[in-house]
């Protein structure tokens, strides 16, 4: 039988990394480096904050309750947030020239990646190889 390879096995750094990318997120306003928070000329700026911290948040959340107890469920609500994030733009109707389209894209697209490797990761576990992760 051969040994699992190096992504084969749900390992807590990738909870570490999703953590991180939700940090990332919630200040993602502030680290383009723009005024107007790289809105350009769109939308008010405080609901752009409001949902981007409020998608930050769950996304940390949720990475922290997968480090601490592994369910499949988590993983699926971390996809949806991504696509959300990478959604937000054309919902909020900053499309145009500024940067943090560009960040929210991007980091969407890294937490909807991540969670796809790790639903993988967990797709032919039983419940209780799950409840052991991180032990």
């Amino acid at each position: 039988m051969s040994k699992p390879g190096f992504l084969d096995i749900h390992r807590t750094w990738e909870d570490w990394i999703g953590m991180a990318l939700g940090m990332l997120v919630v200040l993602s306003p502030w680290l383009t480096g723009e005024p107007n928070h790289g809105l350009g000329v769109g939308p008010e700026p405080r609901f752009v904050i409001l949902a981007t911290m409020l998608i930050g948040i769950l996304v940390f959340c949720l990475a922290q309750m997968e480090y601490v107890a592994l369910r499949r469920w988590e993983e699926g609500c971390e996809m949806v947030l991504g696509l959300g994030l990478i959604a937000l733009p054309h919902i909020l109707g900053y499309t145009g020239d500024g940067a943090l389209r560009l960040w929210h894209t991007s980091l969407g697209g890294a937490i909807v990646l991540l969670a796809m490797l790790k639903l993988w990761q967990d797709w032919d576990l039983t419940d209780q190889e799950l409840t052991g992760h991180g032990q």
